[in-house]
């Protein structure tokens, strides 16, 4: 069996969504397990109705979901008939109330938990799946439509689910069975704690339904459909001359996903990882290209790709007493620890410690607790420009390469060698899409 999974981009539309139906009905002899966003910008509309809500703005919040009701009641509309548009009408109109109710409730609490903005955003990838799976029926496809709350267990990090290997598992074990000739249609994003209650796995998070999915169903693949033709050597909005990679390791894709690149959630490799799955990137507008492969393994070494990642703070201290000292490292994060903030990048010498840090909200606190232990300072405004590929620290030239074509750009950090796939520096935003383009044009 295989999985697919298709964007919000993929389904904005009538036209899409019988194009996503065709490439996988294409594939039906392989017992495929389809896994889909919010139709286009739903779930943008969807928080903005929260905001609109908090701030008893009512109207205007109910101005936004008479639109969404209206754009899922005109797709149905144009591609069902029968029985078939009824109950999807019955359903989205039911779908629409519940929405509704919730909304209603925000406005009068002026509040809005991240239990109820779960419960909220889950509407998208609701009323997309129901569409999708009518569409398929209609079209004679054998279809089953499962709500994916029923076997995407996960505990309770509403926002941002962490989710339980073991119970997905067993409850996929229960629920979910492929067959050839068959289409399954699940959401992506959405889940749910063991009590039933509506959890959601952060933004981007359908890529990681997928690979979930597929490693408790031992895929053969897992297919990721997008609106690009794969994971590109950079940025193509940003970087000329950006080409499709045609193949990439699990490592490198992960490298890639948390250093910036957009098109595989940085989540989405660790299941692939569990079971061995090749992972394949494919562009829906374009079903015939090759798209790229992530596997476990790779032949080619050398750079594979280049991203960048912008509002960077680099934290740093500089004490004597950390010269032939121990312990020094570990109570520097202890602190870094007791704010839950992530630190990314690390450079050391005998008597200083550099960080980078996405989420700045407890700067102030970090440095007041290392101003008690050094000279603690704090830059905003950096940002990371990583290189991905295998073995890149076992080529002297490859370093010569990289710093020659950064000549006249400021580097503030550098980190090489914690892994064998990456090199990353840390340049002032304001140079990082020229830098980019600099070290592009050299290795591509």
């Amino acid at each position: 069996m295989i999985v697919l999974k298709f964007g919000g981009t993929s389904v904005e539309n009538c036209e899409k969504i019988d194009r996503v139906l065709d490439i996988a009905n294409s594939q039906i002899d392989r017992a495929p397990v389809l896994v889909f966003s919010a139709m286009g910008k739903t779930t943008n509309k969807i928080e903005d109705i929260i905001e609109h809500a908090v701030i008893g703005d009512r109207d205007k919040a109910n101005i936004l979901v008479d639109q969404i009701k209206e754009m899922h009641l005109k797709t149905a509309g144009e591609f069902l008939s029968g029985g078939i548009l009824a109950s999807t009408q019955a359903d989205i109109n039911d779908l629409i109330s519940q929405l509704s109710s919730l909304v209603k409730g925000l406005s009068l609490l002026h509040e809005c938990s991240p239990r109820s903005r779960d419960a909220l955003l889950s509407f998208g990838e609701l009323l997309s799946t129901r569409i999708i799976a009518s569409r398929a029926m209609e079209r004679g496809i054998k279809t089953e439509l499962i709500d994916a709350r029923s076997f995407l267990i996960t505990d309770e990090n509403f926002n941002a689910a962490i989710p339980l290997l073991d119970k997905i598992d067993e409850a996929i074990g229960e629920k979910v069975f492929p067959e050839p000739l068959k289409l399954i249609v699940t959401q992506g994003f959405i889940s749910s704690t063991e009590n039933g209650v509506t959890t959601t796995l952060g933004r981007g998070g359908s890529d990681y339904s997928s690979t979930l999915i597929g490693s408790s169903l031992s895929a053969q693949e897992v297919q990721i459909w997008t609106d690009v033709d794969g994971i590109m050597t950079s940025d193509p909005r940003y970087v000329k001359g950006a080409k499709t990679i045609n193949s990439i390791t699990y490592s490198e894709a992960g490298e890639l996903a948390f250093f910036g690149a957009k098109v595989v959630h940085p989540a989405t490799i660790q299941p692939a990882v569990r079971q061995q799955i090749p992972v394949l990137v494919k562009n829906t507008l374009n079903p015939e290209g090759p798209g790229t492969s992530i596997l476990p393994v790779v032949d080619d070494r050398g750079v594979k790709a280049i991203t960048g990642k912008r509002d960077i703070t680099v934290v740093s201290i500089t004490s004597s007493k950390m010269l032939n000292a121990y312990g020094f490292l570990k109570n520097i994060f202890t602190i870094f620890d007791r704010y839950k903030t992530p630190v990314d990048l690390i450079s050391t010498s005998e008597v200083s410690v550099s960080m980078t840090i996405e989420n700045p909200e407890h700067v102030d606190n970090i440095v007041r607790e290392l101003e008690e232990m050094g000279t603690a300072s704090v830059e905003y405004k950096k940002a990371i420009i990583c290189l991905v590929g295998q073995e890149l620290w076992k080529d002297s030239v490859f370093v010569s390469r990289v710093f020659g074509s950064l000549n006249g750009t400021p580097i503030r950090m550098i980190s090489l060698g914690a892994s064998d796939t990456n090199l990353s520096i840390v340049v002032p935003e304001n140079k990082l899409n020229e830098t980019i383009q600099s070290l592009h044009d050299e290795f591509f």
